[in-house]
C-alpha cells in the first residue's frame, strides 16, 4: 500500500500531461479549408450510421421532437456533401442518402408532424425532406422516378408559400420558426438550380416579405413569430441563426452576406477569454437555455456553436470555422479509432450527426462565398495557459506529497535514537 500511494501521484501527473499534451496538439493542429473536410469525414459517418442501426433517431425523438428526423436526414445530408468534395464517395453516398431519406418519409419520421398542415405534415419537415430529395439528384439526377417526387414536392411546397399572407408557415399547429421556412426556401431554390428556373417569384416574394419581419434589434431574422401574420413572437436567437445563415447564401448570397456580418457582431464571442463561441441571445440579453440550445455555458450554447461552424464554412468564414473546428476536437473529448470516430465519447449520437453535417457544409446552388473575417490572433492563448495549468496542479499535487514525504523521513531521522 505504501508503494501504491507513492506512486500513484506520479501516474496521475504522467496520464495528466499526456492528456492535457494530446490536448494541445488538437488545438494546434490544422484545419481543413473551406474546399476541404476533416479526413475523419467517413469514420464520423461509420459511427452515426451503427448508431442509427441500433435505434439513436428514436432515443433522440424522447429528446425533442424533431430528434428522428434530424438524426436521419444529417446523416444523409452529410455524405452528399463529403460526395461533392471527394467524388470517390459518391456511391456510397448516394446509397447511404436515399436510405436516409425512406427514414424521413416513413411513417414514423412524419409521426409527430400534422397532415393537414400546409404544406403536409408542416414546414419542417416538407423543407428538410424535400433539401434531402434535391441533395441526392444533385450527385446522380438521372433516376425519373426521384426527380418527379422532387419536382411534385417543390409544387406543393411553392404553393403553400404563394397562398400564405406570411413568409413562415407553420411547422405545427399554430407555430412557426422562420428558420424552417428558409430550408424550404432554399430547397425550391436548389429546384431551380438543377431544372431550371422555375420559382424565382416565389423565392424573390419570400424575400421581400422576410426582410420586412427583421427582428428590429439585431436586423437578423427572428427566432419565433406568430403562424397568422408573421410579426416577431422571440428575437433572433443563435439556436435558429446559425441554421438560417446556413441556408441563405443558398438562396441569395447577397443577403446572406449582411445577415452573417449581423451575426457575426452580435453572437459570435469570447466568455472569459475564451472561445470564439456563440452566445445563444445577442450579446446584452441574458436567457436561459431550453430544449433547442441545451443548457448554457456563460451564455454559449454548445449546439449553436457546433452548427456555427457549418455556417462559418457556408459564408467564407474561414477563420472561425478552424477556430471552431480546433476547438471541438479539444473539448469535444474526440474518441478517433481506425473504423470510427465519435465526440463526448459518443454519448449523443445526433451530436455527431450535426457535427459531421457541419463540418462537410459546402453550397450546392451557388459558388462558394468568399469574405474576410477577423478572429483574436491570439484566440488559442487561454486554452494553452489552460492545459498548463491543468498539467501544474497535477504535478504540484504530486510534488507536494513527495515533499511531504522528505519531511516526514527527514523528521524521523532526527528524532531517532543513535545506535
Amino acid at each position: 500500500m505504501g508503494r501504491i500511494r507513492r506512486w500513484a501521484p506520479r501516474v496521475v501527473g504522467i496520464v495528466v500531461t499526456v492528456a492535457c499534451l494530446v490536448g494541445a496538439g488538437r488545438l494546434l493542429w490544422p484545419q481543413p479549408g473551406l474546399d476541404e473536410q476533416p479526413g475523419s469525414t467517413a469514420r464520423q459517418l461509420a459511427f452515426v450510421r451503427a448508431s442509427l442501426d441500433e435505434g439513436s433517431d428514436t432515443a433522440a425523438q424522447q429528446l425533442f421532437p424533431e430528434g428522428y428526423v434530424f438524426s436521419n436526414v444529417l446523416y444523409g445530408l452529410a455524405w452528399v456533401q463529403a460526395a461533392h468534395t471527394d467524388s470517390g464517395l459518391r456511391d456510397d453516398a448516394l446509397r447511404e442518402a436515399r436510405w436516409a431519406l425512406a427514414r424521413v418519409e416513413s411513417d414514423e419520421g412524419r409521426a409527430v408532424f400534422s397532415p393537414g398542415l400546409q404544406p403536409a405534415y408542416g414546414v419542417f419537415w416538407a423543407g428538410w425532406t424535400n433539401w434531402l430529395r434535391g441533395a441526392i439528384l444533385s450527385l446522380d439526377p438521372s433516376d425519373t422516378a426521384a426527380v418527379q417526387r422532387f419536382s411534385t414536392h417543390s409544387a406543393v411546397i411553392a404553393q403553400a408559400f404563394s397562398a400564405s399572407g406570411t413568409p413562415f408557415l407553420q411547422a405545427y399547429r399554430g407555430q412557426a420558426w422562420p428558420v424552417d421556412s428558409t430550408v424550404a426556401i432554399a430547397s425550391l431554390r436548389l429546384h431551380d438550380k438543377l431544372f431550371g428556373a422555375q420559382y424565382a417569384g416565389v423565392i424573390d416574394r419570400w424575400l421581400e416579405q422576410a426582410e420586412a419581419r427583421l427582428d428590429p434589434e439585431t436586423g437578423l431574422l427572428p427566432h419565433q413569430v406568430s403562424p397568422t401574420d408573421g410579426s416577431m413572437l422571440t428575437g433572433a436567437r443563435a439556436t435558429s441563426q446559425t441554421a438560417i445563415l446556413r441556408f441563405l447564401p443558398e438562396i441569395d448570397p447577397a443577403f446572406a452576406r449582411g445577415q452573417y456580418a449581423r451575426y457575426r457582431d452580435r453572437f459570435v464571442a469570447y466568455p472569459g477569454g475564451f472561445g470564439p463561441a456563440v452566445r445563444e441571445f445577442p450579446k446584452g440579453v441574458d436567457g436561459s437555455g431550453d430544449v433547442d440550445s441545451g443548457p448554457l455555458v456563460a451564455g454559449i450554447s454548445l449546439s449553436a456553436t457546433v452548427v456555427a461552424l457549418g455556417a462559418a464554412r457556408m459564408n467564407g468564414d474561414s477563420a472561425l470555422a478552424a477556430a471552431i473546428g480546433s476547438e471541438g476536437e479539444l473539448i469535444g473529448l474526440p474518441v478517433d479509432l481506425p473504423w470510427s470516430k465519435r465526440y463526448a465519447f459518443g454519448l449523443l449520437p445526433i451530436g455527431d450527426a450535426f457535427v459531421v453535417w457541419s463540418s462537410t457544409a459546402r453550397p450546392l446552388t451557388t459558388a462558394p462565398a468568399m469574405a474576410e473575417h477577423d478572429i483574436r490572433w491570439w484566440w488559442r492563448l487561454p486554452w494553452l495557459i489552460a492545459l498548463g495549468l491543468i498539467t501544474l496542479a497535477a504535478w504540484a499535487w504530486t510534488l507536494a506529497r513527495l515533499r511531504g514525504g522528505r519531511a516526514e523521513r527527514h523528521a524521523i531521522g532526527l528524532t531517532a535514537t543513535p545506535r
